[in-house]
C-alpha cells in the first residue's frame, strides 16, 4: 500500500473508532432507560423487553439495505445514513414519551437499533482499510471502541434525565437527548472523514436483484466465506440464547438484581474488552484457529454450568467465557469474510453476513425461553453445543485460513 494511501486509511480507521465511541454512547443511553420507558408508556411489565427486542430487530432489518447503500454510494454515506436514522429514533422516543404512544416508541426502538447495524458495518470498513497483516487487529479495535460508549452511555442516564426535566421533557426521555446528539456527531464524522478503501469503489449502477445474485454467486465460489458466516451466525445464536436466559436462572437460585447486573456487565466486557487480543491472534495464528478457540470457549461454558449449576461464581465465569467466545469467533469470522470475497462484491456479502448474524440472534432469543422451561438451564447449554459442533466440523474439514503476521 502506498504511503499516502496508508495515511488515508489510518485517518479513516481513527474516524471509525471515534464514531463508534459516539454510537455506543447513543445506544447505551437509550437502552439504559428504554425498558423503563416502555413499561411506563404501555402500563405493563410485559413490554419492558421491547427496547432490546426491537433494537435487535431494527439492526437485522437494516443490515442489507445499508450494505446496498454502501455498494451504491460508498461506506461513508451508508454509515452516515444509518447514524441519521438512529438519531431520528432517539428524537421519536422523546415524542413517544410525551404522547404516551407505544407504537411510536416501538418504531423509535427499531430506528435506534440501526446503530448496531452501523457498528457491524463499521468493523468491515476498518478491515478493508487495514493492511493485510493487521486486518484482524484493526477490525477488532473498531469493535472495542463500541465498548467505551456502551459503558459510558448508561452512566449518562442521571445527567440526561436532569437535563430533560430542565428542558421540560417527560420523565425518562432526557437520556435520549444524548442519543440524538451522539448520533448527529457520528454522522458528521462518517460523512466528512470516511473514505473508500484503496481499490474499492461504489457501484451506483448495480440494482438490488442483480446484487442478490452476485452475493449468491460470490458465496458459491467461496467456501471459506460460507464457513465463516456460519461460524458468526452460530456464535450469535449461542451467545444471545444463553445470555438472555442466565438472569432467569440466577434469580431462580436466589440471586439479587445486583448480582444479575454484575453478571451481564462482565459478560458484555468479555464480548468487547478483549477484542484487540483476538484480532491480533487472528492475524498471527490464522482465522480458523481463533474461530475454533471461540467454539472451545462455548464448550467450557457448558462444562462450568453442568459442573456447578447453582454456583454464582461459576455462572459469572461462564458468562465471561461466553462473551470471549463470541468475540473470538465474530472477529476472526469477519476478517475471513472480508479476505475471501472480491472487493466488488464485498460490501453486499458483508451485509448478508450481518443479516444472518442478527437473524440467528433473534432465533436464539426466541427459542431460549421455551427450551429453558422445558429442559432447564444446564441442559440448555448442551443444546447450544449442537450447532457449535457443526461449526467445529466444518472448520476442520475446510482448508485453514492463513495467518497474516
Amino acid at each position: 500500500m502506498p504511503a499516502a494511501a496508508r495515511r488515508g486509511s489510518r485517518r479513516t480507521i481513527g474516524a471509525l473508532v471515534a464514531a463508534q465511541m459516539l454510537g455506543g454512547i447513543g445506544m447505551g443511553s437509550a437502552l439504559s432507560v428504554g425498558a423503563l420507558l416502555a413499561k411506563e408508556v404501555s402500563g405493563s411489565d410485559a413490554w419492558s423487553g421491547a427496547a432490546s427486542t426491537f433494537t435487535t430487530l431494527g439492526a437485522a432489518l437494516l443490515a442489507v439495505p445499508l450494505a446496498r447503500l454502501a455498494v451504491a454510494r460508498g461506506r461513508g454515506i451508508a454509515l452516515g445514513a444509518g447514524a441519521v436514522l438512529a438519531g431520528a429514533g432517539g428524537a421519536l422516543a422523546i415524542l413517544a414519551g410525551a404522547r404516551s404512544s407505544l407504537p411510536a416508541l416501538i418504531l423509535a426502538f427499531l430506528l435506534i437499533g440501526v446503530s448496531t447495524a452501523v457498528g457491524l458495518q463499521a468493523r468491515f470498513a476498518a478491515a478493508e482499510h487495514a493492511e493485510p497483516a493487521r486486518r484482524g487487529l484493526m477490525l477488532s479495535t473498531v469493535m472495542w471502541a463500541t465498548t467505551v460508549g456502551a459503558v459510558a452511555g448508561p452512566n449518562l442516564s442521571g445527567p440526561g434525565e436532569a437535563l430533560g426535566l430542565a428542558l421540560g421533557l417527560p420523565h425518562l426521555t432526557g437520556p435520549f437527548l444524548f442519543t440524538v446528539a451522539a448520533q448527529a456527531a457520528a454522522t458528521l464524522i462518517y460523512l466528512a472523514l470516511v473514505r473508500p478503501a484503496p481499490g474499492g469503489a461504489a457501484d451506483p449502477d448495480r440494482p438490488g436483484a442483480r446484487a442478490r445474485g452476485r452475493v449468491r454467486a460470490a458465496l458459491r465460489r467461496s467456501p471459506v466465506a460460507r464457513r465463516a458466516i456460519a461460524a458468526i451466525g452460530v456464535s450469535q445464536f449461542v451467545m444471545v440464547m444463553l445470555m438472555a436466559m442466565t438472569p432467569i436462572h440466577l434469580v431462580a437460585h436466589g440471586a439479587s438484581l445486583e448480582v444479575v447486573g454484575l453478571t451481564i456487565s462482565l459478560h458484555v466486557a468479555g464480548m468487547y474488552a478483549a477484542s484487540p487480543l483476538f484480532g491480533w491472534a487472528a492475524d498471527r495464528f490464522g482465522r480458523r484457529a481463533v474461530i475454533l478457540a471461540g467454539q472451545a470457549m462455548f464448550a467450557a461454558v457448558a462444562a462450568l454450568v453442568l459442573a456447578a449449576p447453582a454456583d454464582r461464581a461459576a455462572l459469572i465465569a461462564a458468562l465471561i467465557l461466553l462473551g470471549l467466545g463470541w468475540s473470538a469467533a465474530v472477529i476472526a469470522g469477519s476478517a475471513a469474510v472480508t479476505e475471501a470475497i472480491p472487493v466488488a462484491d464485498r460490501a453486499a456479502v458483508q451485509g448478508a453476513s450481518d443479516l444472518v448474524m442478527n437473524a440467528c440472534g433473534a432465533v436464539g432469543g426466541a427459542i431460549g425461553g421455551p427450551l429453558l422451561a422445558l429442559l432447564g438451564f444446564p441442559p440448555l447449554t448442551l443444546v447450544a453445543l449442537i450447532p457449535v459442533a457443526g461449526v467445529v466440523v466444518s472448520q476442520l474439514r475446510g482448508g485453514a485460513t492463513p495467518a497474516r503476521g
